[in-house]
């Protein structure tokens, strides 16, 4: 039997988890609490003790080198919860990224006690990358900007969207730092931490996953002290960490893709006699998916490859994920008929989460934009990409 949450988190220093042992708790949770909050969940219900108890179980810091280093398992535990949810998975995902932040910074204030209780679902803590991330790729510029002062940097400006924060948590940001010329010497990434020194903005009402505690963020002289810096200059660390960082959502694509293809499973005993005129079955993607999952994996085994090659892979395989999500979840719908197209039905939830798949940073179009721009050896406006 798998260790409880609870046990697991009663405990301070666990020994590292089996693959087995993290998958089986995290099955139980995603089955179970966190299947019955979904609903709840997308018209915005933050699940943050089932994110407490996924970081007890193992499933938020199996990809950290201090565990193994295991992003395989890492990108099964998400599959295993954005099948049962969607914008948990996302959450797992932004949860995820930022330990990675954490640790890879080499900054030993924020690698000892923070990162054990990040990693734990005692503290938690998203990234706010989408629009540097997009900046550094020519797509739009940079919002945050940033001045030397005594003991480290003052920043400013306000991003749109940022997920997984509230009062009291914390996020990985970047910002341009202003040089004696008025441009932009280099960037620094740090610790943004949502205490009362960030203005936190509350979004317009999204379609769905509203439970992901998204905020729009103002600073105005933000102080960065030395202590949260998580790489200065950023430009060197994103480029070690994009495609570990790209690499990690597909897990979402994989468990949102397997839940609409297990809703189509539903109804083959009252409607297969005419859903089997309907394009895709659900045998066909469920040997796509299996082809997929298993290419995901073996790109896993090396996430901090810098190889040109070895990132046009993952942003492939990134891409390959959305369109088929896409792809799945409307077949469900399809399926499933008037049922699925329900307010509260599962088909009817598990589409708008594709479509977030799709346009969550980086978007179908970002990714596209980048394996053309890869493939042609072609600079971003911006002067060269992360």
């Amino acid at each position: 039997m798998a260790p409880t949450a609870a046990a697991l988190r009663a405990d301070p220093a666990p020994d590292v988890l089996s693959d087995a042992a993290i998958l089986a708790a995290t099955a139980a949770i995603a089955e179970g609490p966190l299947a019955a909050a979904a609903a709840r969940i997308d018209h915005g219900e933050y699940p943050l003790p089932i994110l407490g108890d996924l970081g007890a179980a193992g499933a938020l810091g199996a990809h950290l080198d201090r565990n193994g280093g295991r992003f395989g398992l890492a990108i099964s535990a998400m599959e295993s919860a954005s099948r049962a949810c969607g914008a948990t998975g996302f959450l797992m995902w932004a949860h995820d990224v930022c330990g990675l932040y954490l640790e890879q910074s080499g900054n030993p204030a924020l690698m000892g006690a923070m990162l054990d209780d990040h990693a734990r679902g005692r503290t938690f803590g998203g990234t706010a990358l989408s629009n540097p991330m997009k900046a550094f790729s020519g797509i739009e510029p940079l919002l945050l900007k940033a001045r030397k002062v005594q003991g480290g940097y003052a920043v400013r400006g306000n991003l749109p969207w940022v997920s997984h924060i509230g009062r009291g948590q914390y996020c990985g940001a970047i910002a341009g730092v202003e040089g004696s010329d008025g441009g932009t010497s280099h960037e620094i990434m740090f610790l943004l931490r949502c205490d009362d020194r960030a203005d936190l903005r509350t979004c317009p009402t999204f379609s769905g996953m509203e439970g992901t505690s998204t905020y729009g963020i103002r600073l105005d002289d933000y102080f960065v002290p030395e202590a949260d810096l998580i790489a200065d200059p950023a430009r060197p660390f994103i480029g070690r960490i994009k495609a570990a960082f790209i690499l990690l959502q597909t897990g979402m694509a994989l468990g949102v893709s397997a839940g609409a293809i297990a809703s189509m499973r539903e109804v083959a005993g009252p409607l297969g006699h005419v859903n089997q005129f309907l394009d895709d079955q659900p045998d066909d993607l469920e040997a796509e998916l299996e082809e997929m999952r298993a290419a995901i994996l073996a790109l896993a085994q090396t996430p901090y490859d810098t190889s040109k090659d070895y990132l046009l892979s993952v942003l492939d395989a990134r891409a390959q994920g959305a369109e088929f999500a896409l792809r799945t979840t409307q077949s469900a719908l399809l399926h499933q008929g008037a049922r699925g197209y329900l307010a509260s039905a599962g088909p009817q939830r598990r589409i708008r989460e594709a479509h977030f798949v799709a346009i969550v940073t980086p978007a179908l179009k970002h990714l596209r934009w980048e394996m053309a721009r890869l493939s042609r050896d072609v600079l971003p406006a911006s002067g060269g990409a992360a």
